[in-house]
């Protein structure tokens, strides 16, 4: 059994449950909480997808909704499960902790999904997830990186590499562009979990190295003007400046930190992983650097074939979110057939899928776009490779991309 390390979390999430419950009691039209009958897979094998289509939270969560329709067409096409299609049902969780709690609310109870993929962010991930934990139903996180996700339960597990194992590798790709660095200015953003919780990451690797912390500058996710915290920052001469924060927000952070005449190196953390940075900070991102868990140019002919299908369909090279949402609906689909070897799903009753589906999930092993992966048994990723990109913008800022740092 998993310990949880989110029990505030998780009793806000219980508290949410009981006034929910409230509610439906009072609602005749109301969808009962306790699923009952065999799972109804006559139509396609109903997976949950909850991630944001909308807020600023939207430019990573639509990259994510896209890798996992690319997935459910590619599976499809080859059979599905055992002939039988699945079926992505999407709810918008927006960016707020409520819009999770929602989404997933909906899926397990409404739309009786087998298991979900999401939410986008790992703010929500602590309110959502226990929601899920508590009516057992697996939950696959795409873009949830922060520390303690997977232990928030049994039914929850991730395809996205902890911050812990991927952030430090552009701290040391920025060192190797510049061994002079010596003076390290932080921004985080303090109202999202995973940003407080990958700045903390950041900070101990520029203790590790050595490094001076010379000032640490908070903002909100929500925020468009960053010219105060920028300017304190750049009056302490910083050789180098480490941004957690999502790509809305910490795209024009970099676009001011540049306007301002900052001309130093820049880290990005994992909210930087989308293309859609580009358009906030267009030719100011050039150089930024960013640890990622995801090259288009690896080998294997999984990644070859989501390639070339987003490259068809988007005309870009695809982003991280897209492949972790491609690979969290492999893993939900490559289980799914393994249950169904053993008994027919189609006469297994809803609850007993779901249990018998986390359980296959965290023993298998899959060849994915981010390569091979498998799981420990507290539901983590188990993933060998990972990258340092550069973004590499056009100087009309109109046309940018990853370029991989050897």
């Amino acid at each position: 059994m998993k310990n949880s390390t989110a029990r505030t979390s998780v009793l806000l999430a219980a508290l949410t449950l009981l006034m929910t419950a409230c509610t439906q009691s009072n609602n005749p039209t109301a969808t009962n909480t306790s699923p009952t009958g065999t799972a109804s897979v006559a139509g396609g094998i109903p997976i949950g997808v909850a991630l944001a289509q909308t807020s600023n939270v939207a430019l990573l969560g639509q990259e994510g909704i896209q890798g996992a329709k690319i997935a459910e067409k590619y599976f499809n096409d080859k059979g599905g499960v055992d002939g039988t299609p699945i079926k992505l049902v999407v709810q918008d969780t927006g960016g707020e902790e409520s819009g999770a709690i929602n989404a997933f609310n909906i899926l397990i109870n409404q739309n009786k999904v087998v298991g979900i993929v999401g939410p986008t962010l790992s703010q929500q991930a602590f309110s959502a997830d226990p929601i899920a934990e508590r009516a057992k139903v697996p939950v696959i996180a795409a873009s949830n990186t922060a520390k303690g996700i997977p232990e928030i339960g049994d039914y929850i597990s991730r395809v996205s590499a902890p911050v812990s194992i991927v952030a430090p590798n552009s701290i040391k790709a920025a060192l190797k562009l510049n061994p002079k660095i010596k003076r390290v200015a932080v921004f985080y953003a303090q109202n999202d979990a995973f940003s407080k919780s990958e700045t903390e990451i950041f900070q101990q690797v520029v203790k590790d190295q050595k490094l001076d912390l010379v000032t640490v500058q908070k903002f909100q996710t929500s925020d468009t003007d960053f010219q105060a915290q920028a300017t304190n920052a750049i009056n302490l001469k910083p050789d180098l400046i480490i941004i957690s924060g999502l790509a809305a927000d910490g795209g024009n952070l970099v676009r001011q930190l540049r306007e301002l005449g900052y001309q130093g190196i820049i880290v990005g953390g994992n909210g930087f992983n989308t293309s859609n940075i580009f358009a906030v900070c267009q030719a100011r991102c050039n150089g930024v650097l960013v640890a990622q868990a995801y090259s288009p140019e690896h080998p294997n002919e999984i990644n070859k074939t989501f390639r070339s299908t987003y490259l068809e369909q988007f005309k870009k090279e695809p982003p991280q979110f897209s492949a972790q949402g491609f690979t969290a609906v492999q893993v939900f689909v490559e289980a799914l057939k393994e249950v169904d070897k053993k008994s027919d799903i189609a006469k297994m009753p809803l609850e007993q899928l779901r249990t018998e589906l986390n359980k296959q999930l965290l023993v298998g092993k899959y060849d994915t776009p981010l390569g091979q992966i498998s799981f420990t048994p507290v539901g983590d990723v188990v993933q060998s490779q990972f990258y340092v990109a550069q973004l590499k913008v056009d100087p009309d800022g109109k046309n940018g991309k990853f370029v991989s740092v050897k």
